[in-house]
């Protein structure tokens, strides 16, 4: 199908007449009012819960969709949207909240692609993660907002530059074949980090995303990781060098869904600047540290990318309608593409899963793992690829595999246990290490390890 015609057909689908929202700017009161209504209307579909508390004290709120609120299906991936993470830029918060209540109404409606997409899909929600900054900049309203106004947590910390810097430690270990995924944290990171940023860290860290998208405003452009430069030798945040993640173009791709499906943002003119396709590499368009795109990619399983939707971090209500109606189909479009490249269950010849097993992919430098079922999901573009399964104790298994454009593939592995066969002793009394010497001739750990802190 052309690129041009699929936002067309999948706005068609989606039906004209959708619901009657309200298009308003929500404070912190009236947006838990919001998401407490969509839940009700949606009893069966949804849940709410909190993954911890702001600075001042405000619940982070998440909405989740599914039919089976609260419980993760094997096989089904679990997905994520973030908002409001600058206070300032409230058009995330607001388009988050008419997407809630859309996938409400027309779930009741019986819109076939709305069911199947709750059906087959754990949706996560989070309309604001910074609502303290939100409301300083809220106060000042859209018409007399400073450009900073707001942007940061009332500790006065952007959270997008907040988050354990695990660039710097995956470049060196990068250097000295060290490994390309789960990027150990430092061990004083939580104190280095703001309580938002902290909740959001365990939240991750609690369930297994697959994809994931962060609101920001201030321009018009879908951006992908990585954001900061590998070239450590200029310092100033504003160094520009293209910096590919060993997914780049599974990530393009991800972006251009979002841009080609947005009212205009494809075009590439916007606010000023001109982004071919509508997306960019983030360190291309400037150097960002500590970012929470990258963040997601190295420490966790899911591939994440950075929306700016607007021109005007604060825009007017009058201008909120208009960019619900050029957003309504990307959101929806960007969901459904958590359903690429391949899944399945990793399981020991008892059928019992194995968690924390690594999925790697020839040729694709940065692996991914099993969850707690011992299902995994590998987001690939379509192709043939040689994938492997591995886990401690157990024999590698490799297949080789095709990805189409549509479902994902079911790939599963069964993993044979290794023999552990114990070593002969010998009788003579002086040739046996006692426990003591043994502890003696081992290395310490920390020594064994080298570049994990």
């Amino acid at each position: 199908m052309a690129r041009w015609l699929r936002p067309l057909v999948g706005a068609l689908l989606l039906l004209e007449g959708a619901a009657a929202l309200s298009f308003l700017h929500h404070r912190y009161e009236e947006l838990v009012q919001a998401l407490f209504r969509v839940q009700s209307q949606c009893p069966y579909v949804t849940r709410i819960y909190s993954i911890g508390r702001s600075v001042e004290g405000r619940h982070l709120y998440v909405l989740e969709f599914s039919d089976s609120p609260g419980v993760h299906e094997p096989l089904e991936p679990e997905f994520k949207y973030v908002g409001n993470m600058h206070g300032n830029e409230v058009l995330g918060r607001e388009l988050l909240l008419q997407l809630s209540e859309f996938l409400c109404e027309e779930y009741r409606r019986g819109n076939e692609r709305i069911t199947r997409l709750i059906r087959d899909t754990r949706i996560h929600i989070m309309p604001s993660m910074n609502p303290d900054g939100y409301e300083v900049a809220a106060k000042q309203g859209p018409d007399s907002n400073g450009y900073l106004t707001g942007r940061n947590n009332a500790n006065g910390v952007d959270l997008n530059r907040n988050f354990p810097d695990l660039n710097t430690l995956m470049y060196y270990s990068r250097e000295i074949s060290g490994p390309n995924h789960h990027i150990p944290l430092p061990d004083n990171w939580k104190s280095q980090v703001e309580p938002e940023t902290l909740a959001v860290i365990q939240w991750i860290s609690s369930y297994n995303f697959v994809l994931s998208a962060n609101l920001h405003g201030g321009a018009v452009v879908a951006n992908y990781p990585y954001d900061k430069s590998q070239d450590q030798r200029f310092r100033s945040h504003r160094r520009t060098v293209n910096t590919p993640t060993p997914d780049d173009k599974l990530f393009q791709k991800l972006a251009k869904t979002y841009s080609y499906a947005h009212g205009w943002m494809h075009r590439g003119w916007n606010c000023g600047d001109y982004f071919a396709d509508g997306i960019t590499n983030g360190a291309s368009w400037y150097s960002l540290s500590k970012g929470m795109q990258d963040f997601n990619y190295l420490y966790t399983n899911c591939f994440e990318i950075t929306l700016e939707l607007s021109c005007n971090k604060f825009p007017p209500e009058e201008d909120l309608e208009r960019q619900w109606m050029a957003n309504r189909e990307a959101l929806v479009a960007f969901i459904e593409e958590v359903h690429q490249g391949i899944k399945g269950l990793v399981s020991d010849e008892n059928n019992n899963g194995i968690a924390g097993a690594v999925i790697s992919v020839q040729g694709i430098s940065h692996d991914i793992t099993s969850g707690d079922m011992g299902d995994y999901f590998r987001l690939l573009l379509p192709g043939t690829y040689t994938v492997t399964a591995s886990a401690v104790g157990y024999h590698p298994q490799t297949v080789t595999t095709t990805v189409g454009p549509a479902a994902p593939s079911l790939v599963h592995f069964q993993l044979k246990q290794e023999v552990v066969r114990k070593p002969l002793e010998r009788k003579a009394s002086g040739t046996r290490m006692n426990n003591k010497a043994l502890q003696k001739k081992v290395v310490p750990r920390a020594t064994r390890r080298g570049t994990q802190r």
